[in-house]
């Protein structure tokens, strides 16, 4: 899991605090990459929103929720992105189109 880190120093000694990085009312990043989706499998809380950016360099993507019945997202060529909001908690599957082996989830737990 990808961490947030905030460095206090305290009389000169540093304290570090950590938390999870998706929280309520954040945005998280899925990286589209040779192919794959990363992280494939992404947890976060509900508000967050997800955004998905093609860091390919020559490849178009998309983001589709096809189990959903949602709209498949433009294509996504390299350096565009495509962003969703999660307001319910439950499993959201997706897939890439024009590349169906591409595949990852977002769950989103209380």
């Amino acid at each position: 899991m990808t961490r947030r880190f905030l460095l206090i120093f305290l009389g000169g000694a540093a304290l570090v605090l950590t938390g999870p990085l998706a929280r309520a009312a954040d945005t998280v990043r899925v990286s589209m990459d040779k192919n794959l989706f990363t992280p494939q499998v992404l947890k976060i809380k509900p508000g967050t929103t997800v955004e998905w950016v093609n860091d390919e360099k020559r490849t178009s993507h998309s983001v589709f929720f096809e189990k959903e019945g949602l709209a498949e997202s433009d294509r996504l060529f390299p350096g565009e992105s495509w962003t969703r909001s999660f307001d319910k908690p439950g499993t959201y599957p997706y897939r890439c189109g024009p590349h169906p082996e591409m595949v990852g989830t977002v769950e989103v737990t209380p």
